[in-house]
């Protein structure tokens, strides 16, 4: 047992490494079902599911998950295929991508596409994306946080030319 600065007890649990996929998949699902607008609130669905955790660990799991406070409550990310069909018909445009700093991301696309690729991106409304700005070949993409800026490559990686 521990004691924070207040005098609270707090209870410690030891490191979850070999359930955490399991309870990752149970957020996914408690957010697909319920408009939880809270991490006190996904702690408690969990528990009721037969899952400890603390709140420090689902606070690690949304994140690694790439789970968006939209709207006042946590929403689920969806796949390219589903929600993004904009991006998937500029895809081809795409020759590459490049972070430039900690907020901002370039897109190389072919000559004279980078307008449609970055209206396709502007469109998909991913949270972590402030907008977009596009030359002849070049869009940079701004985000939020580097945090972000790594959320947003990685939704584009599905889009990107395969190397080899």
């Amino acid at each position: 047992m521990r004691y924070d600065v207040h005098g609270k007890a707090e209870t410690i649990m030891p490191p979850d490494t070999e359930n955490r996929e399991n309870r990752q998949q149970v957020i996914l699902s408690l957010l697909e079902s319920h408009r939880v607008k809270s991490q006190v609130e996904l702690l408690d669905l969990l528990r009721e599911r037969g899952i400890l955790a603390t709140q420090s660990s689902v606070s690690r799991d949304l994140r690694d998950l790439g789970v968006a406070w939209i709207g006042g409550r946590y929403t689920f990310p969806s796949s390219h295929d589903e929600r993004d069909p904009g991006v998937a018909e500029v895809s081809h445009f795409l020759r590459g991508v490049r972070p430039a700093g900690p907020n901002l991301t370039v897109l190389f696309t072919m000559a004279g596409t980078a307008q449609a690729v970055a209206l396709a991106i502007d469109r998909t409304g991913w949270p972590e994306l402030v907008g977009t700005m596009a030359g002849d070949d070049t869009v940079f993409a701004a985000t939020p946080s580097a945090r972000d800026q790594k959320r947003f490559i990685r939704r584009l990686q599905p889009f990107l030319p395969k190397e080899g």
